[in-house]
């Protein structure tokens, strides 16, 4: 059987920076080819970053991106890795726009490729066939498709190429892997992360590694990017849908594996033998004398650890790749802020998190020692700024009571906080959860006021049990558990009028994160909720909640996706809606 020694370069773009990403793929080329590997695959788009959004419908930016390519081929070339086989994913055009059946929109100009560079030059390139126009993807209306499989010779061996949801897809070009009888189909991706996709990820790259009889090839882009995270983990299954190798979760890698696949065929015996829209492109070979490999297999951990590991990369990357050099938000001794502040920690380091107490005249004794012991366990810059003073002036003039003299609190707190941000340049962090933003439960302009987001699309329940796994990781290390055990057992208030809890207003958080996982994530109209077997006016009161409190949504701060339906790309409803019932 051949051997093929393969590396996936797990990087971490941003997007537009095409000298910076391109070094990224020069050092991942470097340490590939250091341990003798035949053929390097890094991320799709990981030349320009993803995703591009509308930069696919600007000329300037994709004769850009077309030229680093050319110009990675030359950097790889004078490096002396002319012989190593890199696969690099990036956007191509620009074209003339073109309207294929009714698969495209007629304005695209560019091409989601893979482009294959060896010895300075590139020798072939792959469009990708797939355009997905679902969740946060919509390259159905900025790519051109393309139509033809890409097959590799190296080392005796047929190497397919595809991009992504090419893989996804039956019936399309997997289906000719196949029949082009490959060894190896190396897929490049840029995927994000969503809690639980393991559970679907992992098994269609087993199945179409069982179905073709192939060994795939699964490389995934790594980082944060806006308000998407792509976890990387990376992984290479053979045929019989064994796990040769996979790269760890939310960390720049590379996974070098040596494969022993199938040899490849002899086409030339029969012009009317060979499948058709296949192109055929053969590589130089690099040397055979290599030591072997030791195993390269990461292990997942738990759902949680997840979960967490996706907030802290999407924020430390929002912050590093924008910019800033801290960030702040305040502290209320409650279980959001708290969790907030233990993952700004832990992506920032606690001398990059300040944290401000602004306590009110309905603030308890125990709400203002929580924040104090928090911002000790941390570690965090800290201080005091009492709103009460501030307060009463326009609730004076202005006569207000209820509601509208609730808000103003929350209000002063959000000025405080951006006159910080303002005087020392700190990224103001919001920390409504997104069961708080499912039904309004904020107050705009107020505790809404940020740039960051870091729990957005993270329900209540589930802050609970992040706060108890990072105090229980901690407790596991030798550390000091970073988050009060009074912030996860009392009951959560905003603290806005005297002996107020959310349960005043909110149905009990376990129903109501219920009700809005059957109305929100699973899309589920009045009468199926109810169906459920929830109370009826329970679920009009929740869904009128909903359906109200989307201009508020449209004004709020990004945060970290981690969900099948978070607020923003996924779910896009009207402001202006009236529902029948």
């Amino acid at each position: 059987m051949p051997r093929l020694r393969l590396a996936l370069g797990q990087t971490n773009p941003i997007v537009g920076d095409l000298v910076g990403n391109s070094e990224q793929i020069l050092d991942a080329a470097r340490r590939a080819s250091a341990q003798g590997a035949d053929l390097l695959a890094v991320g799709e788009m990981a030349i320009s970053g993803y995703p591009i959004e509308d930069l696919a419908s600007r000329p300037s930016f994709l004769a850009d991106c077309h030229a680093a390519v050319q110009s990675l081929a030359k950097e790889l070339q004078d490096a002396g890795l002319g012989d190593l086989a890199v696969i690099v994913g990036h956007p191509d055009g620009p074209f003339e726009p073109r309207l294929l059946g009714t698969s495209n929109a007629p304005t695209a100009i560019a091409q989601n490729c893979a482009s294959v560079i060896q010895h300075g030059h590139v020798t072939a390139r792959y469009a990708k066939h797939h355009l997905p126009n679902y969740s946060v993807f919509d390259e159905y209306r900025i790519f051109i498709p393309g139509d033809e499989l890409l097959v590799l010779r190296i080392k005796g061996v047929d190497v397919a190429v595809i991009v992504c949801e090419d893989l996804w897809r039956d019936g399309g070009p997997v289906g000719r892997v196949l029949d082009a009888d490959a060894g190896l189909l190396v897929v490049i991706n840029a995927s994000p992360f969503e809690r639980d996709k393991d559970e679907v990820r992992l098994p269609l790259v087993t199945r179409r590694a069982v179905e073709t009889n192939t060994t795939v090839a699964y490389v995934n882009i790594v980082g944060g990017q806006d308000d998407l995270v792509f976890d990387g983990d990376s992984v290479v299954v053979d045929g019989a849908g064994t796990i040769l190798a996979r790269a760890p979760q939310f960390a720049e890698h590379l996974l070098v594996v040596d494969l022993e696949v199938s040899p490849a065929t002899d086409f030339s015996a029969s012009a009317a033998s060979l499948p058709r829209n296949v192109k055929r492109v053969t590589l130089a070979d690099g040397p055979d004398q290599k030591p072997p490999l030791d195993p390269d297999l990461a292990t997942l951990p738990d759902d949680r650890e997840q979960v967490w590991n996706a907030l802290v990369l999407g924020l430390r990357d929002y912050v590093g790749k924008n910019g800033f050099r801290s960030v702040i938000l305040g502290l209320s001794g409650g279980i959001d802020s708290a969790v907030c502040a233990a993952i700004a920690a832990d992506a920032l380091g606690a001398d990059r998190v300040w944290g401000v107490s602004m306590p009110s005249r309905y603030s308890s004794e125990h709400s203002r020692s929580d924040a104090d012991d928090l911002a000790d366990n941390i570690g965090l810059h800290y201080s005091t700024e009492a709103i009460a003073d501030l307060v009463l002036p326009i609730e004076t003039q202005l006569k207000l009571t209820g509601t509208a003299a609730e808000n103003v609190q929350a209000r002063i707190r959000g000025i405080i906080l951006m006159g910080l941000s303002n005087l020392d340049g700190h990224l103001v962090l919001t920390t409504g959860n997104k069961t708080e933003l499912s039904v309004g439960y904020s107050t705009i302009y107020g505790d809404s006021a940020g740039g960051f987001a870091p729990i957005k699309d993270v329900p209540k329940m589930l802050v609970w049990e992040l706060a108890r796994w990072r105090n229980e990781a901690a407790i596991a290390r030798g550390e000091v558990p970073p988050i009060p055990a009074n912030s996860i057992d009392k009951p959560p208030s905003a603290e806005l009028r005297p002996d107020q809890t959310d349960q005043d207003s909110l149905p009990p958080y376990e129903v109501l994160d219920a009700i809005l996982d059957a109305y929100i994530t699973r899309a589920l109209g009045r009468e199926d909720v109810i169906a459920l077997g929830f109370d009826e006016e329970t679920v009009d009161f929740v869904t009128k909640l909903v359906d109200h409190s989307e201009w508020k949504r449209r004004q709020g701060a990004i945060g970290p996706k981690i969900s099948h339906m978070a607020f923003g790309r996924d779910r896009r409803l009207p402001i202006t809606y009236r529902p029948t019932v």
